[in-house]
């Protein structure tokens, strides 16, 4: 059986029928608008200014950090080890609380 899917949009502004998606990013914070003709136009010509004083940054697009594992703390594989065998619960994934690395770090590890 086929399917289709039909997504229509909608003008964030208006409430009418939208036929555009508008991308753009202020403070860190990335943002995404549907708009029409008319509000896009408006959109674009409310900004023109300050894109036209602004410098690109790297990337295509909004920038996106990333984080990187800090070279200066425990191993994680190390924590996560010593907390199962001291019955302190700790995720399987993800950031180690800082309460258990201190506790890992006070234990003399």
């Amino acid at each position: 059986m086929a399917q289709r899917t039909q997504v229509i949009l909608e003008d964030d502004l208006d409430g009418g029928s939208a036929s555009e998606t508008v991308r753009f990013s202020l403070d860190g914070q990335s943002y995404e608008l549907d708009l029409n003709a008319r509000n896009s136009a408006a959109f674009r010509k409310a900004v023109e200014r300050y894109v036209a004083a602004a410098r690109k940054a790297g990337g295509r697009g909004p920038s996106r950090v990333r984080s990187r594992r800090s070279e200066t703390g425990p191993d994680p594989k190390a924590v996560r080890a010593w907390a199962a065998s001291n019955k302190v619960k700790v995720s399987p994934r993800g950031r180690i609380p800082a309460a258990v690395v201190a506790k890992f770090e006070a234990a003399g590890n």
